[in-house]
């Protein structure tokens, strides 16, 4: 597991050993709010700043999950009523 610096910037894949869901799954996160947005260090370079990730993991450990592991807000598409 990577360690988190106090400040700073993280990439991607820095993140991604932290928060462990997919590259697709975190730009969704990122593109709803749920997740932090990134900044641009060149026109080639996205990062994140580590307090935002510090941040998320507290806010994503204070979440009630249920039995299943899931956020207990969120019902995934399985569990969503048909209509």
């Amino acid at each position: 597991m990577y360690d988190i610096p106090v400040t700073g910037f993280l990439r991607l894949p820095q993140v991604l050993t932290i928060i462990p869901v997919g590259k697709t799954c975190w730009w969704e996160g990122v593109k709803s709010g749920r997740y932090p947005k990134p900044v641009k260090l060149s026109s080639r370079c996205t990062a994140w700043r580590a307090e935002d990730i510090q941040a998320l993991i507290r806010s994503l450990s204070n979440e009630p999950h249920d039995h299943h592991g899931h956020v207990a807000s969120e019902a995934t598409e399985s569990e969503k009523p048909h209509e």
